[in-house]
């Protein structure tokens, strides 16, 4: 069994491939390194996987669709693509719309062109998001409920995403996955989200942004939940007419963002600062994930509280930036 894993230097994507490799599988990652956020914390977590047997890396855009290509013929014989990689964010997007195009919407073409190509492939997984239910007010988000009013250009990228799949999946017959991740934390997290920006703040005794004057909830659901979501979701390919599923990996909790800050607060031992400010443009108030679908279709079963999650997270960020 051969695992091709996009996005192998990004948050998701290392934990993923760390517990690939403990059961002993063979990995073969991609990352195109961008500067999006911090390339040395991405260079950090390459480095540990390179030090891992079974791990072997390209440095190249899943966009690229010769890089592709000659990737498959390199490696014809990977049995199950994770497509973890993506242009994340939704602020961002607002500044730079290409780059969500070519990365989230060539990229998943380019990836499902790969797939086809690919005679030994069991099944795909790809990283769609809770972006999806956009300004939806029925809560917790059900896989079934109407998707069609995306708040942010990520959003409406993830969405198109899941209907290129369900396309490729009906006209060539591949076992595709998606799923919709819902906040995910943890240790090696991305700096441009909030546990790593607030962290920072708290520690320099700098004031933390809240929005929407701090009416917001989220779903936080830490990575070793979210690793474990994906494993079960590749070792499940679908069988239905589309073989296409979709499936929610969250908590199922959904928890006011003042209360994530307090855990925060108590596993450093310091006060935030909080400065409130309005709703930010493409933004949602709450999320919050049924989960039901996939505990009983994948066995599906999160299991850290946010209080144990938080304090993971705080022990790996002192230790990774020495504070």
């Amino acid at each position: 069994m051969t695992v091709l894993l996009t996005g192998a230097a990004g948050f998701i994507g290392y934990h993923v491939a760390e517990a690939l490799l403990a059961r002993g599988q063979s990995v073969v990652g991609i990352d195109n390194l961008n500067d999006y956020y911090d390339v040395g914390l991405k260079q950090a977590r390459l480095k540990r996987l390179k030090a891992r047997s079974g791990f072997v890396f390209r440095k190249l855009d899943f966009a690229d669709r010769d890089g592709m290509a000659t990737l498959g013929a390199a490696f014809p014989d990977v049995t199950h693509i994770l497509h973890l990689g993506a242009q994340p964010g939704v602020r961002y997007s607002l500044v730079n719309p290409y780059a969500y195009v070519t990365s989230n919407v060539m990229g998943q073409v380019t990836v499902l062109e790969l797939a086809r190509a690919l005679k030994n492939l069991r099944n795909v997984v790809y990283a769609s998001s809770s972006s999806v239910y956009g300004g939806n007010e029925k809560l917790p988000f059900a896989v079934g409920d109407a998707v069609e009013t995306p708040q942010s250009l990520y959003a409406a990228t993830k969405r198109a995403d899941e209907l290129i799949s369900h396309t490729y999946a009906h006209l060539y017959g591949i076992p595709l996955v998606g799923l919709r991740f819902f906040t995910v934390y943890g240790p090696w997290g991305r700096p441009d989200m909030a546990p790593m920006i607030f962290a920072r703040a708290i520690l320099a005794g700098e004031a933390i942004a809240v929005f929407n004057n701090g009416e917001m909830w989220r779903d936080f659901t830490y990575v070793d939940d979210i690793v474990s979501g994906v494993l079960a979701a590749m070792e499940a390919p679908p069988a239905g007419k589309p073989p296409h599923k979709l499936y929610n990996i969250g908590n199922s909790r959904c928890e006011k963002l003042t209360d994530f800050i307090a855990a925060l607060e108590a596993a450093l031992g310091r006060k935030a600062e909080i400065r409130f400010e309005p709703m930010q443009p493409g933004d949602v108030e709450k999320t919050y994930a049924d989960i039901e679908a996939t505990r009983r279709e994948l066995g599906f079963s999160p299991t850290t509280p946010i209080g144990v999650g938080v304090s993971k997270f705080v022990a790996w960020y002192r230790d990774y930036y020495r504070v």
